[in-house]
This record gives structure tokens, sequence and C-alpha cells, in this order.
């Protein structure tokens, strides 16, 4: 239960002392007046301690309301730190998650890049195999030689036999000539690269 407070008027206290003194005075040497000298002392004492009391409860009050205070301002910053400390454990939980998917999508894409770098070697061998097999095959050519298609060598033929008829039919002997030799070279080409029919 709070202390009531009852603040002394200084006028009404000084002014009963000063009766209870000058009362004292008129009857000077009695008992009666012994006392109330000692009243008076005793109301001045009593007021002293009552002042200084009514202003250490001021003082106190006053550094409870700071603490109150303090303690408002205290727990508003708890409230705070503890709202960032979960802020930023969510955040650090959702970095963490991030971290790890991000670990995951490259380990796998580093596994398909791997799978394709060892496909695309495995296709550069074959390749190389293939490539030197077709240079043992062709080795005996001179740089004069030169491999062509069959299907590209009937083409140019059918060419050349066309050209010939339409020279012949205009006349031009000597341009059907050269043509029909162009079409038997060709046609002697192909008969050298048809491979030897089993007897």
């Amino acid at each position: 239960m709070p202390a009531t407070v009852v603040t002394f008027q200084p006028d009404s206290i000084t002014e009963t002392v000063d009766f209870l003194r000058r009362l004292s005075s008129m009857m000077a040497g009695s008992r009666n007046a012994e006392m109330l000298s000692q009243a008076a002392v005793m109301i001045e004492t009593l007021t002293l301690r009552a002042e200084t009391a009514e202003e250490l409860f001021r003082q106190q009050q006053d550094e409870t309301e700071n603490i109150l205070a303090l303690r408002d301002v205290a727990e508003m910053a708890s409230d705070n730190l503890m709202t960032e400390v979960y802020t930023l454990k969510t955040q650090l939980a959702d970095g963490a998650w991030r971290a790890e998917t991000e670990r995951t999508r490259f380990a796998e894409k580093a596994r398909r890049l791997q799978e394709l770098a060892d496909e695309a070697a495995a296709r550069l061998a074959a390749v190389n195999a293939e490539f030197a097999a077709m240079r043992a095959a062709f080795g005996g050519f001179d740089e004069n030689a030169v491999v062509v298609p069959m299907d590209t060598l009937r083409l140019a033929r059918a060419q050349f036999d066309n050209l010939a008829c339409s020279f012949a039919k205009g006349g031009d002997i000597v341009s059907q000539t050269i043509c029909e030799i162009g079409a038997c070279a060709i046609e002697q080409a192909i008969a050298r690269g048809q491979p030897a029919k089993s007897r």
C-alpha cells in the first residue's frame, strides 16, 4: 500500500512553535513550562525529520519513475533485439537452404557437364579412329587424288551427257566431243570406284 504524503504548512508550524515558547516563557519555572518548551523542540525536530523524509520520498519516487521508464526502454529494446534475432535466424536458415539448393544445382550441372565431356571425348575417339581407318584405306593416294562421293560423279556424268546432247542439236561438234570425253572419264572413275564383283 503506497504511503500517504502529508505536506506540513511551514507557517502554521512556526506559529505553533512560537506560541508554545511564548506560553512556556509565561509559565517560567514550572513543570508545564518545561514540557511546553520540550514540545516546541520536539515539533521542530519532527518537522525537520518529516521534511527530510518527504524529500527522500520524493527522490525515491523520482528514482522509481526513472527506473520504471528505464525498464520500459529496456523491455522495448529487448523486444526489438528478439525480433532482430528471429529475423536473423530466419534469414540464416533461408540463406543456408538457398546455399544448399545452389550447391545441389551446381553439383548436378557439373555431373551433366562431365557426362557431356565424357560423351564428347568418346565421340572424338570414335571419329579419330574412323579418320585413321580412312587414312589407312586411302593411304595409296597422292596429292593429285581426290575422294568424291559416287552420287556426285553420277550427277556430273549426267550433266556432261545432257550438254553433249544440247551441243549435238546445235551442231557444235567440238563442244559435244569435249562433253562426251568428260562423261567417259567420269564413267571410268565410277567403274574404278566400284567394289570388285565376286566371280
